[in-house]
């Protein structure tokens, strides 16, 4: 899948847990705590066992412990005993589907880069779908690390 722009209904026809999907990251994003950018998120991950698990961005004063809704769906999932995600949902506040940040994409990744990500708005009716292989192409991977394993983990 590359990068690409429909509506829902579309979404809905190539992924058809889609709607349930929006639903939830739509509650959340109504749930988001975000007193500093006014920038509420709502995301939910489709996991490999079919369950759904919503996410919102919480805020801290102290920016770098704030925490994005796709990364607080992803951590649910993995609480909850998933070990597969299919797929996650974004919603963002913007006339056009806002992509995850990279720190979501690089977690996301983890799960595969045939993981699909479908952005959202809550303003409107496009949205953006794309592969986590489409969207970070050079995703630092786990066998990165496992090659460095192989040569002791001395700097090449």
């Amino acid at each position: 899948m590359a990068i690409e722009s429909f509506d829902r209904a579309e979404a809905e026809r190539r992924l058809p847990e889609f709607g349930r999907l929006l639903e939830a990251a739509l509650t959340a994003q109504t749930r988001a705590r975000a007193p500093y950018s006014n920038f509420p998120v709502g995301a939910a991950i489709l996991a490999g066992s079919g369950a759904i698990y919503p996410g919102c961005n919480v805020e801290s004063a102290s920016y770098g412990a704030t925490i994005c809704a796709e990364r607080t769906a992803l951590v649910a999932a993995v609480v909850a005993g998933e070990k597969a995600i299919r797929a996650c949902v974004v919603v963002t506040p913007t006339p056009e589907p806002s992509s995850p940040c990279g720190i979501c994409r690089q977690l996301l990744a983890e799960f595969g880069p045939d993981t699909a990500v479908y952005a959202a708005t809550s303003l409107g009716d496009p949205v953006m779908a794309a592969t986590l292989g489409d969207l970070l192409p050079n995703a630092f991977w786990a066998k990165d690390l496992a090659e460095s394993a192989k040569v002791g983990g001395e700097p090449r």
